[in-house]
């Protein structure tokens, strides 16, 4: 995160709108340390610890019906998950700093969301781009050897490429989005905002697990995800994703920039 891109568009004249998102965009990626190099680092080192799990593990177990139980409860692995929740917490960073910063520098609210937007999307693929290809060796190389499954868990690494980049993406702009909700609600009207947004979704969701317990329909609820399966499931996260993004944008219309 620096001031330069803005800094140098506000010295010379006023952009055409697409500049001023662009700007926006560049504002993000002009120090990539916190949303591309310190998240790659951490997730290669979770990456070595499971190589050194999994090699004990299979020092371990001499026989080959042991060794494909072991590989069975590996694909179960969540070690990559925590990316995911990471660039939500990058998403609710980048927008605390930029957005106070950019309307110094007489970017409109609408430009800065959508050259937000566009950087959340950007980053979604890269990611999704990276652990896709990270799958495909996996898969080549059976686990790295061991048969092990951080980048092709049952969850998102089954199916061809492109599946799992569709799938990739979705989750990434999942957490980009819903950490831009947030971000956009505290930017606005800080603390008192989050909690009640937290208190909010906290009633919310015990209502619905309220209404389904007196309803009976946990049955029918565990039948919906069988049938939608692991990937079905990924994409309806496609529907929080985008009511977080518009209810991002009407937020981010009236807040002010506070120091």
């Amino acid at each position: 995160m620096t001031t330069a891109t803005l800094s140098e568009t506000a010295a010379g004249a006023r952009p055409a709108p697409p500049n001023r998102i662009f700007a926006v965009v560049r504002l993000y990626f002009v120090s990539p340390s916190t949303a591309i190099v310190v998240p790659w680092m951490i997730l290669g080192f979770i990456f070595i610890v499971n190589l050194a799990i999994w090699a004990i593990i299979f020092s371990s177990v001499s026989s080959e019906a042991d060794r494909a139980d072991v590989q069975d409860g590996l694909s179960y692995s969540g070690a990559s998950f925590y990316i995911f929740v990471y660039m939500g917490i990058v998403a609710i960073q980048a927008i605390n700093l930029a957005f106070p910063f950019s309307q110094g520098y007489s970017v409109t609210r609408r430009d800065f969301y959508l050259g937000t937007s566009l950087a959340f999307v950007l980053l979604s693929a890269g990611y999704a781009a990276g652990l896709t290809v990270l799958s495909v060796i996996e898969d080549a190389t059976n686990g790295w050897g061991f048969g092990g499954h951080m980048f092709t868990s049952v969850y998102f690494g089954t199916g061809p490429w492109w599946v799992r980049f569709g799938l990739f993406f979705t989750i990434f702009v999942f957490f980009l989005f819903l950490g831009m909700i947030f971000a956009t609600v505290y930017v606005r009207w800080r603390a008192n905002g989050m909690l009640v947004l937290s208190a909010a979704i906290t009633v919310g969701l015990v209502a619905l697990a309220a209404l389904v317990t007196f309803t009976d329909s946990w049955p029918a609820v565990g039948e919906w995800f069988v049938s939608t399966g692991v990937n079905g499931v990924i994409v309806w996260t496609l529907v929080p994703t985008a009511v977080s993004a518009v209810a991002s944008y009407f937020v981010l219309r009236r807040a002010t920039p506070r120091s």
